[in-house]
């Protein structure tokens, strides 16, 4: 669900510091959000202060949050910590495995080429023109 920002109550966090968010920023921007951040029911924040302030520094006016109906200070404590460390980073070399993946599948293969050059060979004259009268336009 759609939360305003605005509404958002920040309290005591265990995590002071929260790095540089310029990535995260970065990857909101391009990907939107992939992963709510939770309050409970009085707009508190549980997990997610990154995503939160990526969302701010980006102008968000809202942001998708999960509400979860919890107001046991200490079950707060214990879902903010599993948030943070229920999760493994990719090591270098899953890393460098997806790039390769991304690398070949960004690649067109040469039976591919050879398709969008008969395409392109046989557009209509009409299509020819509104693209050429696209490029003009730029």
């Amino acid at each position: 669900m759609k939360i305003k920002i605005a509404d958002i109550v920040i309290k005591n966090r265990v995590r002071k510091d929260l790095g540089n968010i310029d990535f995260l920023m970065e990857s909101m921007k391009k990907f939107g959000q992939l992963h709510p951040i939770i309050l409970n029911s009085k707009l508190q924040l549980i997990a997610g202060n990154r995503r939160l302030e990526s969302a701010k520094r980006l102008g968000w006016q809202s942001i998708d949050a999960t509400i979860i109906d919890v107001n046991n200070k200490a079950k707060l404590l214990e879902i903010e910590i599993e948030e943070n460390i229920q999760r493994k980073d990719f090591t270098e070399d899953d890393i460098a495995e997806a790039y390769k993946r991304l690398a070949k599948l960004n690649k067109k293969n040469i039976f591919q080429r050879f398709i969008g050059f008969i395409k392109r060979i046989f557009k209509k004259p009409s299509e020819k023109a509104d693209k050429d009268s696209d490029v003009m336009q730029i």
